[in-house]
């Protein structure tokens, strides 16, 4: 039996859990407010504080780490790279820590992985599948301009293990499938899935493809050039509209799709129009992964926080059932994800080398 702590750090929070092989054991999530953030200048001076509420909590549910076979960590923006689980080594630990990558909570995991599984003798940390992940085809990678090549950024980690859930749940394996995946939360990503590698995704983070309750998505360019030159914004600004002033929060004021829904619900018309047409562009996209796999895919997949709402699953159905059998996998569940994939890492996987 193994004993697996995933750790997740988000920006105001720290998730993780304790799983006995796929068994969960606990599972925290420790919020942290401003006024706990606000000691520490750059986010790599948080580790230590977050890891010692962590260690303080496992301590109180009676967890022994000397028990501990692996901790795994949430991948961070490192370099473009394959899909699995990585060995946190010196070099992954340089690039999570590095200047020249952007800032990001999840750039945590893998330092409080390897900080935690140090302490404890034939303990090991990992990473997995981080949004960085890439496997495009090339034809994918190439834009209107050289300077701008498309970049592969998406929630590769719920990507991958909704894939193998299903195809577990439809007795076969992952590596046998064609899959088009949309995950559906605070950022949008939709992926075409090809026998287990992702052949091509929207960049679900400060990129391109739908709008979502808080990122902008896809916008006319021109018009773009025009707001970034006429004086009202800063660059920061404008990187805020992008990533967190977007999508449902630009049009409504709110990055909550049920409170959106809500409104909606209540006679809103704008809000419901807003809604239809994240739904719309989600549908779009879809159908764009369905070219990308010629038309030959064994399911359409939606999943994310969002896949819970019946309006939004229903009006993207209303476009896509009639080309291809759509499955709904509501939620997300990264911390089983990340402690299967150190699983499969225990049982035998090969672990892959940064």
């Amino acid at each position: 039996m193994f004993k697996i702590l995933s750790v997740n750090p988000g920006s105001t929070s720290t998730k993780f859990a304790v799983y006995e092989d796929e068994t969960l054991i606990c599972l925290h999530t420790i919020r942290h407010s401003k006024t706990d953030l606000k000691p520490f200048n750059t986010l790599f001076e948080q580790y230590e504080f977050r890891k010692n509420l962590m260690l303080e909590k496992l301590k109180n549910d009676g967890i022994d780490l000397s028990d501990l076979s692996a901790v795994v960590g949430r991948g961070g923006l490192v370099r473009p790279l394959e899909s699995g689980v990585y060995e946190v080594n010196d070099k992954l630990i340089a690039d999570l820590r590095s200047p020249q990558r952007a800032e990001h909570a999840s750039n945590l995991g893998g330092v409080i992985a390897r900080e935690i599984a140090g302490t404890i003798n034939g303990c090991m940390a990992f990473i997995a599948d981080p949004i960085v992940v890439d496997e495009l085809q090339d034809v994918a990678r190439l834009s209107g301009l050289p300077e701008i090549p498309r970049r592969s950024m998406f929630h590769a980690l719920n990507h991958k293990a909704i894939a193998r859930k299903y195809a577990a749940a439809n007795g076969t394996s992952y590596e046998k499938l064609k899959l088009v995946i949309a995950h559906l939360g605070g950022g949008i990503s939709v992926a075409a899935h090809r026998y287990g590698k992702v052949i091509d995704t929207n960049q679900g983070l400060d990129g391109y493809g739908p709008f979502s309750p808080e990122r902008a998505g896809t916008l006319d360019a021109g018009q773009l050039v025009n707001l970034c030159f006429d004086g009202k914004y800063t660059q920061s600004e404008i990187r805020r509209l992008l990533v967190g002033n977007g999508g449902l929060m630009a049009h409504l004021g709110v990055d909550d799709e049920l409170i959106a829904e809500k409104r909606a619900s209540d006679g809103d018309q704008n809000a419901k129009l807003v809604l239809q047409s994240m739904a719309y562009n989600v549908a779009k996209e879809i159908g764009a992964m369905l070219a990308v796999l010629k038309g030959e895919a064994d399911a359409v997949i939606l999943t994310g926080g969002i896949a819970h709402s019946q309006f939004i699953v229903e009006y993207i159905k209303t476009m896509i059932s009639p080309l291809v059998k759509v499955a709904v996998y509501p939620g997300e569940d990264e911390m089983e994800a990340l402690a299967m994939s150190g699983l499969r890492v225990l049982r035998g996987e090969k672990s892959k080398v940064y």
